[in-house]
């Protein structure tokens, strides 16, 4: 199942495999967001910060809106490199 060819390529298949690896790269981006901020709020303890919550986080608007667009971005661009390589050049068929 598994190891079957993928089919031709086609404009559906492409749109729904950019969206899913768009998608895998937010929630990995959330991931990330939260062992930052996990770690952050540790160092801060330990130190004795005053942390201001910003929304319901602690980590600045700008840090938070950056690693969302990264990881859209990078998942997209992720998405786009492996469509490349499973369903245009087909280089795991060819080993």
């Amino acid at each position: 199942m598994f190891f079957n060819s993928p089919g031709k390529p086609n404009n559906i298949k492409k749109t729904i495999y950019l969206m899913a690896s768009t998608i895998l790269g937010l929630m990995l981006s959330f991931f990330v967001h939260a062992l930052i901020e996990i770690n952050y709020l540790h160092w801060a303890e330990s130190h004795n910060k005053v942390i201001t919550f910003y929304y319901s986080c602690a980590l600045p608007l700008l840090l938070q809106i950056s690693l969302w667009f990264i990881g859209a971005v990078g998942g997209f661009f992720l998405g786009r490199f492996w469509w490349r390589k499973i369903y245009i050049e087909r280089s795991w068929v060819k080993k």
